[in-house]
């Protein structure tokens, strides 16, 4: 039986091959990000070098990394670079992807009009319904769970254009949940504050080691028909190879969701930045003292400041601020 050569360090980074689709669908996003970041650049507006960064190294890169090196190459020999491959295009490629904030980078960057039918799109009731925190968490579960523990997974090993589609399904997925959380569109439920992303994300990461946990625990082999068939004479066992794909998937899943809690907490941190700004303008604005109307009295129960008579967002914090008496 013909295959790949002994996996080692060296062909982990040397071995890579083509996948069309994922090439195909890599370029169109690519190519899409880079229309929107000249566009602005055009108009003399500024897109933050970061997020372009991220997008491409962090989100195409994983999806290149994923479908074309090494992992792609013995993918079909062993079960750990298969589940190393889900988990970068299930966890790791949206994260990337949503910090380029390709939403708030086509609101701006389209005509009017266009961008006005994409947020549209974004605040449909399907949209919405599948970006709903708890129903996109539970769909990247139901996704991993579904991929291993049904003739989903041994299927696509042999169907090629079944394989891509997982790969989209996988992507997809881990998007519904990733993008809408770290976007600056409003997108969510308003009560989906940021302390609420920053719990939703905590539970997230949670969550996405139950698949891991699963599968390096579960006593039947996954694809066993196939895996059996094609294990190499060079490789451990493939129990042992699947175990090893369980603790990866536990431990990607672990290391994201601190970089992703962190791009919560930043993101929180510049917006309550940002409304303070707005705050001290409107301060300097309305906390101007009145001269006195000629002829009246000077009485401080006369006319109450604003502050202490609105219910307003802005009003409860001046009045938590200001000592008392």
């Amino acid at each position: 039986m013909s295959g790949p050569p002994e996996f080692t360090v060296e062909r982990l980074f040397s071995s890579w091959q083509p996948d069309v689709p994922a090439l195909l669908l890599v370029a169109l996003l690519g190519a899409l990000y880079g229309c929107g970041v000249r566009r602005l650049r055009r108009r003399g507006e500024h897109w933050p070098v970061p997020r372009t960064a991220a997008f491409a190294l962090l989100g195409l890169g994983s999806i290149v990394v994923a479908t074309m090196s090494a992992l792609a190459v013995y993918d079909h020999v062993l079960f750990w670079p298969a589940a190393v491959q889900n988990i970068l295009l299930d966890l790791i490629a949206p994260l990337g992807l949503a910090l380029g904030d390709p939403l708030r980078l086509a609101a701006r960057a389209l005509p009017e009009r266009s961008a006005g039918r994409v947020q549209r799109a974004m605040t449909g009731r399907v949209v919405r319904l599948l970006t709903f925190p708890l129903v996109s968490t539970a769909l990247v579960l139901a996704t991993e769970l579904t991929i291993y523990f049904t003739p989903y997974f041994g299927t696509a090993l042999r169907v090629g254009w079944l394989h891509e589609l997982m790969y989209l399904h996988l992507l997809l997925a881990g998007s519904l949940f990733v993008v809408p959380v770290l976007t600056r569109e409003e997108t969510l439920p308003r009560w989906c504050t940021h302390p609420v992303r920053a719990a939703l994300v905590f539970l997230d990461g949670i969550i996405d080691a139950v698949p891991g946990i699963v599968v390096m625990t579960h006593g039947t082999l996954i694809a066993s028909a196939w895996y059996l068939h094609h294990h190499p004479t060079w490789s451990n066992d493939v129990r042992h190879d699947q175990q090893l794909g369980g603790g990866a998937m536990i431990g990607i899943a672990e290391l994201v969701a601190l970089p992703f809690l962190l791009a919560i907490l930043v993101q929180w941190a510049r917006t309550e930045r940002a409304e303070t700004v707005v705050l001290d303008r409107r301060l300097a604005t309305e906390l101007v003292p009145a001269p006195p109307a000629e002829g009246a009295a000077e009485s401080p129960d006369l006319v109450r400041p604003w502050w202490e008579t609105e219910n307003s967002e802005v009003a409860q914090r001046i009045r938590q601020q200001r000592p008392t008496g």
